[in-house]
């Protein structure tokens, strides 16, 4: 569990929707091997169903918040506009809402990871194929390791001897157990070991809720994918 560096904030209320220009859904939407991710480039209006003239929202997303979203569904509306659903940065982890494809930029990502609590192992897949794999801590039995379908929200180098390791992957995921952490939100996150972590062998129970990885495979996660297209991908942790 870490300290979260940037929390989105939620308004509630009844917004008109503004016209927009008719944009085609992608093909085919969210698959086992390809999976799309949404990017935030300026505030976008999130609605708890598919909008017709008025809906009540569910919040706004802000590039601070979230650059990139995971599609979990598109759609058209009744006037053949597309829509995406997103899962969302705030509390619970399971938020989900309905942007407007006009407002964001689609983009799809071969990239998966997926993490076994019963294994105690990560892999990264692309294109649906396991191209690299690991031993890792997970969540101790009074702190579990959330199970579910999140996404990468940010990406963030870190000091290689220091108890979160080379890189920080901060998740959309929240502990279930632990409102706030550390002086900040209780978000989960994948990251790597140093320092006192250590102490905690891979393959062990022994943190907060995070997953924690060798350096050397959050370096090669990030060279292989890149930073920036690491965000929005999905993480399902079983």
């Amino acid at each position: 569990m870490l300290r979260c560096r940037v929390i989105g904030a939620c308004a509630l209320g009844v917004l008109a929707l503004a016209p927009a220009p008719a944009q085609a859904c992608p093909a085919a939407g969210p698959t086992e091997a390809l999976a799309w991710r949404a990017e935030v480039a300026r505030p976008v209006p999130v609605y708890t169903t598919l909008p017709g003239r008025e809906r009540r929202s569910a919040g706004t997303v802000r590039p601070r918040a979230a650059a990139w979203l995971m599609v979990t569904r598109v759609a058209e509306d009744a006037r053949g506009r597309c829509w995406v659903r997103v899962r969302l940065p705030w509390r619970p982890s399971s938020a989900s809402g309905w942007v407007s494809g006009a407002r964001v930029r689609l983009e799809p990502t071969p990239w998966r990871i997926t993490v076994s609590r019963a294994k105690r192992s990560l892999r990264l897949l692309q294109d649906g194929r396991v191209v690299m794999k690991s031993r890792v801590v997970i969540g101790a039995p009074a702190t579990p390791t959330p199970r579910g379908r999140f996404a990468v929200l940010w990406v963030q180098p870190w000091s290689a001897r220091a108890f979160l390791g080379s890189w920080v992957f901060g998740l959309t995921a929240h502990s279930r157990v632990l409102d706030t952490f550390n002086g900040g939100d209780g978000r989960v996150a994948i990251h790597g070991r140093g320092g006192a972590s250590l102490r905690d062998p891979l393959g062990s129970a022994r943190s907060h809720g995070c997953v924690r990885v060798p350096n050397a495979v959050a370096d090669r996660i990030v060279r292989r994918v890149g930073a920036d297209e690491l965000l929005g991908v999905p993480v399902e942790i079983s």
